[in-house]
């Protein structure tokens, strides 16, 4: 029984930490002080589950929790989660908040879905299989997310196309104008590409302990990481460059072909992804 209740306010902790990690990126995007104060007290709340299952380790089991790897690991989560509370709120460093915590979140989803903790086999692959499912679950949000941006690309180069050629007409007056356009599309990949990329930590994380014969260089693998990539190039020049309009939604059109090319041919080749196809 103390493995389920662990386990379920342990996945609720691990969805909290998700929203935090969202809010910590759009900060780290654009200096957002609300985002940042949100996914401060989130990342608090984070820090104060842990604590109260470290404390209650060590009284269950009279000892401190690092003396076997599952352990450690969550030990090293929670000094990373504390680190990152005290460089956000009396040091100020924001930008390293969002990327330690990163390796804290992959640290506490390996501790919270290793079948070691299991006494139950059955148990042990009822809840692998749970962190299967918050993996497609995210991964297909992000592909929502994408999806909706990839058709506001379209709707932008419609647009684009008849200003440029100057037919006016109703069509014109139903699109949304471009400047609206452009930048809904680019709040969608802010949402996208931190979903995709827990998605893939966590896809990463199940294969470990679910595949013997797991290895980087898969095609879905390789082309998942790669659909990454090009979506941070996107963001990079959007945000960075600061370039906008045609140049970025065509880069968001090619952006969401590649997705479509990874998930349907490259998931055919994939000898990783037949385990749960």
């Amino acid at each position: 029984m103390f493995d389920i209740n662990f386990v379920r306010i342990n996945e609720l902790m691990l969805i909290i930490y998700t929203v935090s990690l969202l809010l910590y990126f759009v900060d780290f995007l654009h200096n957002n002080q609300r985002a940042n104060r949100i996914a401060f007290w989130l990342l608090s709340i984070v820090w104060l589950l842990q604590t109260i299952f470290l404390f209650t380790e060590m009284l269950m089991t009279g000892q401190f929790p690092v003396l076997n790897m599952s352990e450690g690991l969550y030990f090293y989560a929670w000094v990373l989660v504390t680190l990152s509370l005290v460089l956000n709120r009396f040091i100020g460093i924001d930008f390293i908040v969002f990327f330690t915590n990163i390796i804290g979140y992959a640290m506490v989803t390996i501790h919270i879905f290793a079948p070691a903790r299991f006494e139950s086999t059955s148990l042990s692959e009822q809840y692998i299989s749970e962190l299967l499912l918050i993996h497609i679950t995210m991964a297909i949000l992000s592909y929502a997310a994408f999806a909706v941006s990839f058709v506001l690309s379209i709707l932008y180069m419609i647009q684009y196309n008849l200003l440029k050629k100057k037919k006016w007409g109703k069509r014109l007056l139903r699109i949304q104008d471009l400047t609206k356009l452009d930048h809904m599309g680019y709040v969608l990949n802010v949402i996208g590409v931190p979903l995709l990329l827990l998605s893939l930590i966590l896809g990463v994380i199940w294969a470990s302990l679910v595949i013997p014969t797991f290895f980087w260089l898969d095609a879905k693998v390789v082309g998942s990481f790669t659909v990454l990539a090009i979506y941070s190039i996107y963001l990079y020049n959007r945000i960075v460059r600061e370039l906008q309009g045609r140049d970025v939604a065509l880069l968001n059109i090619a952006s969401f072909l590649l997705l479509l090319i990874n998930y349907f041919l490259f998931g055919s080749l994939s000898e990783f992804h037949i385990w749960y196809s």
